[in-house]
């Protein structure tokens, strides 16, 4: 017995050794941690007070939570129902519809090519000689398309197609993903030129879904996982499932004003603008590899990331796919019927999300929701676990 467990720790350091000596090229492979389910039983008083006065003040069904803290995963923990009928519990391997949060996903995927060249930050997106080109809609195309660039798309001043008028993304539910596409080109006209106003934008991170496709010439889901995603450790994820029929195994269940009426397969349609199923745990995976710090490797570079990171004149304080606020904290919303997220990396090295398995019922409810965590970060005094959880 005890020559087999030579044998196998020699072959296990064989293996190491061998990635350890692979030449890094222009577009490294990080190795993904070894895969582990936190605990749900850790205990933080500083936290789990305010966070089960949140739920009791609510009425929230179940939330999920997860911290970094430097880089390393410091706590995750689930808390209430993922579904109330069964009375079956939220714990850190509770999926979740990422919504909005998927956008800063789709936003680094497009920073990641234009780390390696296959993409211009200010490169345009649609008419001759563009990104997609013709490839949808009826050519010429009207008024300003055709100065849209990949950069207003990920600040949301592509110069229409936004919360203010009338976003069709989870409209027209009998077309597809391509042919949504042709219908906005061609009957939804811009409302403002290119670049110059802020105006949030599903379609505008459908669009930038289109663009990583025709560039890599894969499905948008297929390569986000193979190319950002696995090799940050992140093995699950998926697009989520409209119907409450195609929830997953992992799935929570959702409650509020009509969490499934959305038309049936526009959540997974819509890609990189809010279509992601995951984890809390799966988002902190995320955050530290574009964080711009130098706790944990980053899969893009120092520069990109500035350009991740950046605001424009008329963007305000939108970044591309998340906020900035004025002391350089990061941080984005996420909100279907039946789902509200929230996501911060702060200047001062923590990152947390929290997925919520129902509606925002107030204004208190966002207000309060924001404030979350932040007594704990803020108090120096907070006992953070001394281990990694990743």
């Amino acid at each position: 017995m005890k020559m087999k467990q030579w044998l196998w720790m020699g072959a296990l350091l064989w293996l190491v050794s061998c990635s350890k000596s692979d030449t890094p090229g222009p577009d490294p492979v990080i190795i993904p941690p070894i895969p582990h389910v936190p605990s749900d039983t850790l205990v933080m008083s500083v936290i789990d007070d305010d966070i089960n006065a949140f739920i009791s003040k609510h009425n929230v069904p179940g939330l999920s939570l997860a911290i970094v803290k430097d880089g390393k995963l410091v706590y995750a923990k689930g808390y209430g129902y993922g579904d109330k009928e069964t009375s079956q519990k939220v714990t850190t391997i509770s999926q979740f519809r990422l919504a909005s949060l998927s956008k800063w996903i789709t936003s680094a995927t497009i920073m990641r090519l234009i780390d390696q060249g296959r993409l211009s930050f200010n490169e345009k997106v649609f008419g001759p000689g563009s990104v997609l080109g013709t490839d949808f809609g009826t050519s010429p195309y009207a008024g300003n398309i055709n100065n849209i660039t990949v950069e207003q798309l990920l600040h949301h001043t592509g110069g229409g197609w936004g919360n203010s008028s009338n976003d069709p993304m989870f409209r027209e539910a009998q077309l597809n993903s391509d042919d949504l596409l042709s219908f906005v080109l061609d009957n939804r006209p811009l409302s403002s030129t290119p670049g110059t106003q802020l105006d949030y934008s599903n379609i505008g991170y459908f669009i930038l879904s289109h663009i990583i496709q025709k560039i890599t010439n894969q499905d948008y889901q297929r390569y986000v996982t193979d190319t950002i995603l696995k090799p940050m450790g992140i093995t699950d994820m998926t697009m989520a499932a409209t119907s409450l029929s195609g929830r997953k195994p992992n799935e929570v269940k959702y409650y509020g004003t009509s969490p499934y009426n959305y038309g049936e397969g526009t959540i997974a349609r819509s890609m990189g603008a809010g279509g992601w199923l995951g984890t809390t745990t799966d988002l902190m995976r995320f955050i530290v590899r574009v964080d711009g710090s130098n706790t944990v490797p980053d899969i893009i570079s120092s520069s990109t990331l500035a350009l991740m990171s950046s605001r424009t004149a008329a963007s305000g304080g939108y970044a591309c796919g998340f906020m900035v606020s004025s002391n350089g904290n990061w941080y984005h919303g996420g909100t279907y019927n039946g789902s509200r997220n929230w996501m911060v990396k702060t200047a001062t090295g923590f990152a947390w999300a929290i997925l919520i398995n129902t509606t925002a019922s107030s204004t208190a409810f966002n207000t309060d929701l924001d404030r979350l965590v932040w007594p704990a970060v803020n108090n120096p005094s907070t006992p953070w676990p001394d281990r990694d959880l990743f």
